[in-house]
């Protein structure tokens, strides 16, 4: 596997979110523009329609699958990073981190993960800021 750091560390499937987001949405345009001619030319409006409303579902289980899968492994790593704070401090992770900058932590190691954590709370770290800040990269390469 690639050496992962912040410029490489997001995930494309390119038959998931290239080819086949691709193919949607081209399928989504055609079936639309079809039903619009259809419609002016009195002719197969209902076939048309469905068609389209195939497209459009199929554009709609192509993002609420991709978001329920990410919405999970969140709560997961937020779960992780709570657990490990935990074990290196004994304390709870401050309550004022956010959702994301608790993710982001993630790609810290042990030993800048604590530091991190208190400067994101002190200074307001955006999480692109806190993965900015990592300097020993902790790999996540099964990041759905």
């Amino acid at each position: 596997m690639k050496i992962q750091n912040f410029t490489n560390h997001t995930r494309v499937v390119p038959g998931f979110h290239l080819l086949l987001g691709s193919f949607l949405t081209i399928g989504t345009i055609t079936s639309l523009v079809n039903v619009y001619l259809q419609i002016v030319a009195h002719d197969m409006v209902l076939e048309s329609i469905l068609i389209a409303l195939l497209f459009i579902c199929g554009i709609l289980l192509f993002w609420y699958t991709r978001k329920f899968a990410v919405t999970v492994q969140d709560r997961a790593i937020r779960a992780e990073e709570g657990l490990r704070y935990y074990i290196l401090t004994r304390k709870a992770l401050d309550s004022k981190l956010t959702k994301g900058q608790i993710i982001a932590l993630r790609f810290a190691p042990d030993d800048e993960f604590l530091i991190l954590a208190d400067r994101a709370v002190r200074e307001g770290l955006s999480p692109r800021e806190i993965k900015q800040a990592v300097k020993n990269w902790r790999p996540d390469h099964d990041r759905a």
